[in-house]
Order: C-alpha cells, then structure tokens, then sequence
C-alpha cells in the first residue's frame, strides 16, 4: 500500500472516531500527505526543483529554491520550452500569495446571529453533506449546483466534477473559465470539430505577419510578447483593438475599430481577400466546407460599408488584407476582446475563417489561435467535467457516457444525460428558487461576475452557500454560511494545461497554513462524509487521477496516454497533447492539423458565419460613452486577491481604480486629470480617478476589471452559443463629482 493510501486509512479511521465522538481535535484528521503533513520525500531539504506557474495560460517553468524543505525562492527555468528563461512580475512573485495575513485556516461556519464562528473539519463535513442532502430531497437534485475554476489542478477538477455528478448527483455545475474562454471552445468545436487551440508559442517567433485581435499581449501574457520579440523575420504586427494599448504602442499596424464592429470589419477584410484572389484555393476545397456559402455571404460587406461600421477607411481595409493575403506565414491570435462579447463565437470563427481560406493552418508560424487566460482553463476545458463529459466528451452522447462508464468502473447510470446549466443560468435558477444550494470552488463570482451588485444579491438567495477557498477575505466570503479553507498553488501536487495545450507539473513546496487542506483532499473527505467514497477508490492521490485521465484521453484527439507519470513531465519540461502512446515524440514544440486533417467525421474544417447584431446596450442621450474593461498591468491577476499579497506586485499596480478618458471628452465635462469623478450606469455609480489620455478615443472609457467596483456598472448580456458574459461594451457616463460630493 502506497504511503498515501496508508496515511488515508488512517485519517478515514480518525473519520470515523470523529463522527462518533471519540476525536476531540483535528490533528490526526489532518496529518501525514492527507493534509499538512511534510513536504514529498523525494525533494530534498535543500536543493532546487521545478514547478508550472499558477498565474496565468502562459504556463512559465520555475526553479523553486528550497531550504530546510521549505520553498523560500523563486526564478525562471531556463531550460523550460515555455519561457525560456524569463519571466513576468507575478511569477517572480508567485510564492508571496502564500504568506497573505487572509489566508483561511479553519472552517468557519455562519450562527444565527449571522457571526462566522471557527468549527471542525468533522462539523463543517457534517453540516456540508446534511445541509445539501436536506435540501436536494425537499427540492430535487436539481436545486443544488457547484461553481468552480480555472485556477486548481487538472486532477482537483476532475475529482470535483466526478464527485458531484457522479457520486452527490448534481446536475448543473459550471467553472469560471465560462468567463473567459467559453466562446473559443464553441468556435473551436464547430470549425475544427474538436477544442482544439492548434498553435505552439514557436509560431510566434516563426510568422512574418502577426495578428492581434482584442489581445494586450504586452500585458496580459508579457512572456509570449517577448516570444514575438524574438522573431527572426521583422514580422508585421498587427494589433486590432479600439484602445491604443501598450501592445498597439508596440506594434508596426494598429487598427482602433469602433467597439464590437468586429464581425462586420473581419467579413469585410474576407470580402477584399476573395476579391483579389489572396485564397488557397486547393486548401479550402481539399480540407474545407461551407467556404463557397461564406464567400457568398461576405459579398454583403463591401468595403465602403465596413469602412462605415467600423470606423476603419477603405484604404487600412485594403491594407490589412494585403498584409493577410500576401503573407507567407500569417499568424492570428485573440483572446477576451474576442471572447467577452455577445456574438464572440461568430467573431472568433470570422478569424479562423481568414486562416482557413489563406491556408494559414497546420504550418509553422500560422494558426487561428485562441489565447487563453487562466492557468488551468485549458484543463478545466477538457476535464473539469462541467458542461464537457471527462475528455472532450459530451453528456447527452450515450457512446460517451458508456465509454466513461466502463473506463472509470462506474455505473453508467450515475452519469447524467445532460450538460447542466451554464454559469448565467445556474445564476437565474438562484433567482427563479429552482436552486438553493451553491458551492463555490477557488473562484469569487461576487467581484468578477458582470453586473456584480445584482449577483450580491442574488447570493443571500440562497437557503446555503459554501466556499471553498484559500482566502478568508474575498467578497464571496462575505456570503457565505460555510467556509473551506483550501491549500493554494505550492501547497500541493497535480498538472495544469496551458494555451499551447502543454500539460506542466505542479509540486507541493510548502506547507498549507493552519487546518488547510488541497482541495483534492477536500474532495476526498467529502466523497466518504457523503457516503460516496467506493466510487471513488481509485482516486486515493493526484498522481493516481492523472492515470485515469490518460485513459480517459486515450484515442481522443486530446489524447495524453503517452505520458507515463508525473517523472516523465519533469524531466522533459512539459509534454503536448497529443501524445498517443507510442515510440516518445522528441520535439517540445508542435502544432496540429499539419495533414490537414480536421476532428469532424469527414477531417474537413467548417466555416460558419452570420449576420451581426446590434449591440445589446448601446450609448444613448442618458449614457453616451461606451464602457471598455480589461487587464490593467502585468502585475495584476483578476481579482487581486493574491497579488494583493506581494507588496512588490502591488506597487507596481495602480493604487486606486481609474478610468482613461479621452481629452475631448474629459474637456466636454469639465473634468481634470487626476481629479476624482463619478461614472454611471443603469446599474450603479462608481467614483474612479480620470486618467486624461489620447489612448482611448473619444466616445469611450475604460476601466480595469482588477478593481471590485468595476463590474457594478457592466451590462449582463451574453452570447447565445457559449454563454460567455459580454464585459466590453456597456453605456456609461462620466461627471465631476459635485461639491457636496466631495
């Protein structure tokens, strides 16, 4: 018997004492690799090992510096493929969040008197599994549901999603990559068959035009901008984005469109390629369909109509398309300027319908890539087990439900034959009471959800709201009748996948705080309060997940069965998917569909378009500017719960939430630079500093999502095939603070 699964007895048996009565603290409960514990045997006391950054999709390698078994330093793996050496603020950073004074320690449980009180890891458990199993029998198994992450390893999301839907019998349960990355999953499952980003970072350094659309690189993934420094080629870099960003400063062609004209402005862009013959022809006919209905449909974007409705002259039209067509290496790439829209799958398929149409696929330095954003989105795509079945599966599929089934010795019956409700419609069941119970994992809907005061609301909805997160401070906290403290990144073991789809190894390098636990432990515990533990019993460590993912993936086209173990992601510095099982695949780098092959039934790639429409709130007499939101430095992280933690990190970030106003319209209202002024939406009023500035153009601000005010004034609309929230365009308006306002 592994050390694991012994010292899991053990603390099974401490279970069981505790529940009668027999344990009267919770230092058995969380001893040995179940909790706390010492750090793995096989990284010596004082040396240096490697780990995948937990920040962001990049998935940067790291030297962890250890002394006396402790990790007390960090700098970038030189050897690593991703980052080659370098690396952005927060993962010079990343072990600071560690020591935050608000990390939760204990389970904390709401009283009557609406105070949060310390408790037991055995009453938390107890309260935990009574209070959703009470309310699943008044109100039916669909009355309680789960929100997860991007954030946690591949195999804590797995064990969650099996453990609600296979063993609790949730229903509805989503993660918070529906926030950034649900668009290009439907746009990459509808062209291509399967979500499947095809690119690797080398096609960066390997393209001669570069395409950037409502992407700050420079900001947002700091260390693939400077892969795109590296290139060899001079390349064109193109940066498609209503703002002048630090990323628009840095490249050779911006293009400011007018806000969500996107769709117009890239079918007006395929107009001029088909015009002027800048097509592989061979290509779309060998390896495409629908590409003749989409050149027929792009016929009703001449360029004297997109140059209207975009902003953008006849002239930077034609350019951008000579750029595009006459290009040998024509790469693009987009991410939440894209994504965060209410038509951002039709938008995000426009741009994989330029790749496909120029034959700008499957070749070094091509690709129709989707950035993406967190450190494990990729991982929660494929494997969270959410509104996917385990590996790219679908739930209303029977072949896929039997092939999990039978893979994972499970009853085909515990698995539900639908997909559950997305994040917004988990939401509006709270709202309609069809759900009263929600269990929020490593994520903080109350700050980052669109349209934030109303969701606050929503929240005290709820008969139970359990929280499992390594903060005790966050404003999902503040909601929450129960909280589970969790371990953070460092503080255990599993796998993340990054954007190039390179599964990287997580190691356990210091000790969680307190009675903190990794969330697969949490899982674990759960699993046995809830009576569901058989189902589960070869889920006895992360490393043993990892194994039934491999043959969960196996003969998928995100097939990992090809990776012994976690000794082989070491030492070779992160592996690819796909990697079959087989003679090992030497190159670190590679991209897909170089046969020119696609996951549809017949291997060809689909195009798919449609007429755009209007945007779901636009400027009017009451609210004349236009609300842009994004990331606001390298040193910022969503909702700065844990670079809030460094004081390095923080000082390189604003001190106060700001807004960037254009001169004229600052001039206009009578607002000076620095000055504090009000901005106004239907939903609410948000005091923020003007930031005077040419780089937002008149008839827009914008203000950066770090901040929690933020998403008190965004508008909650979606697009209607991947649900995704639309943050970008919301109608606002900007005034001096009155006198008494001051």
């Amino acid at each position: 018997m592994s050390s694991f699964a012994t010292n899991l007895t053990k603390t099974m048996r401490s279970i069981l004492r505790a529940k009668t009565g027999k344990l009267t603290d919770q230092t058995e409960l969380t001893k040995g690799n179940f909790g706390l514990g010492h750090l793995p045997k096989r990284l010596k006391p004082d040396a240096t090992t490697t780990a995948v950054c937990g920040f962001c999709s990049t998935g940067c390698g790291l030297n962890v510096h250890l002394k006396n078994g402790e990790a007390i330093n960090l700098t970038p793996d030189t050897s690593y493929p991703v980052n080659q050496g370098m690396a952005c603020p927060k993962g010079w950073e990343a072990l600071k969040p560690l020591g935050s004074p608000h990390r939760a320690t204990t389970p904390l449980l709401r009283q009557k008197d609406g105070s949060m009180k310390p408790v037991s890891w055995d009453t938390a458990l107890h309260q935990f599994c009574d209070t959703f199993k009470k309310i699943g029998e008044k109100h039916g198994p669909e009355s309680v549901a789960f929100l997860s992450t991007g954030q946690i390893p591949t195999e804590e999301m797995a064990f969650l999603g099996a453990l609600t839907k296979f063993g609790m019998g949730m229903v509805h349960g989503d993660g918070n990559t529906r926030q950034c990355m649900a668009t290009s999953v439907v746009a990459y499952k509808e062209a291509f068959g399967f979500d499947a980003p095809p690119y690797t970072y080398r096609d960066f350094e390997e393209s001669d035009v570069i395409v950037l659309v409502g992407s700050n690189l420079c900001v947002a993934h700091p260390i693939m901008w400077q892969r795109v420094a590296q290139n060899p080629n001079s390349p064109a870099i193109v940066v498609v984005d209503p703002r002048a960003t630090e990323t628009a400063m840095a490249g050779t062609h911006h293009y400011p469109i007018a806000p969500k004209s996107d769709l117009a402005f890239f079918y007006g862009i395929a107009h001029i390629l088909f015009r002027e013959g800048w097509i592989d022809q061979h290509f779309l006919e060998a390896h495409c369909e629908g590409w003749r209905e989409f050149q027929e449909h792009v016929q009703d974007f001449p360029p004297e109509l997109v140059a209207q409705r975009s902003g953008m002259s006849q002239t930077q039209l034609l350019e951008l398309a000579t750029l595009i067509g006459k290009g040998k290496r024509v790469s693009i790439w987009w991410t939440m300027g894209v994504n965060q829209s209410h038509e951002g799958v039709r938008v995000a398929q426009s741009l994989i319908n330029l790749a496909l149409i120029t034959g700008n696929i499957g070749r070094p330095g091509t690709g129709a890539n989707s950035i993406t954003g967190q450190c494990n989105a990729m991982g929660s795509r494929l494997f969270s087990n959410t509104t996917g079945l385990l590996g790219g599966r679908e739930f209303e599929n029977p072949t896929h439900r039997q092939e999990v089934a039978t893979l994972l010795s499970i009853p085909e019956s515990k698995i539900p034959t639908t997909k559950g409700r997305a994040y917004d419609q988990i939401i509006e069941g709270i709202i309609s009471g069809e759900i009263r119970g929600l269990w929020v994992v490593a994520t903080n809907p109350a700050h980052s959800w669109i349209h934030q005061k109303h969701l606050q609301e929503v929240l005290d909805r709820l008969d139970f709201l359990v929280v499992q997160d390594m903060y005790n401070n966050t404003e999902t906290v503040a909601h929450a009748d129960l909280v589970l403290p969790a371990a953070g990144w460092g503080e255990k073991e599993g796998t993340f996948i990054n954007s190039e789809r390179r599964v990287g190894l997580l190691k356990k390098v210091s000790r969680a705080p307190g009675q903190a636990l990794a969330d697969f432990n949490i899982f674990k515990l759960i699993a046995h309060y809830w009576g569901c533990e058989d189902l589960f019993a070869k889920w006895d460590s992360p490393e043993a997940v990892f194994h039934l993912l491999r043959k969960l993936s196996r003969d998928r086209p995100c097939d990992i069965s090809g990776i012994t173990d976690y000794a082989m992601l070491n030492e070779q510095g992160g592996i690819q998917w796909p990697c079959p099982e087989g003679p090992p695949q030497k190159e670190k780098e590679r991209r897909l569909f170089e046969d020119g092959r696609f996951y549809h039934p017949n291997g060809k790639a689909r195009l798919l378009f449609e007429s755009p429409r209007p945007l779901p709130e636009a400027p009017n007499p009451e609210y004349p500017l236009l609300l842009l939101t994004g990331r606001g430095s390298s040193s910022d992280w969503h909702t700065r719960t844990r670079t809030g933690a460094s004081k390095l990190l923080k000082k390189l970030s604003a001190v106060a939430i700001f807004a960037e106003i254009n001169p004229a319209d600052a001039t206009a209202r009578g607002i000076a630079p620095d000055t504090i002024v009000k901005v106004l939406s239907k939903r609410g009023t948000v005091h923020v500093k003007a930031f005077v500035t040419e780089t937002i153009r008149p008839g827009q601000i914008f203000i950066p999502m770090h901040y929690g005010a933020t998403n008190i004034l965004t508008h909650a609309s979606f697009d209607p095939y991947s649900r995704q929230p639309s943050y970008k365009a919301s109608a606002v308006e900007v005034l001096p603070l009155a006198p008494w306002e001051t």
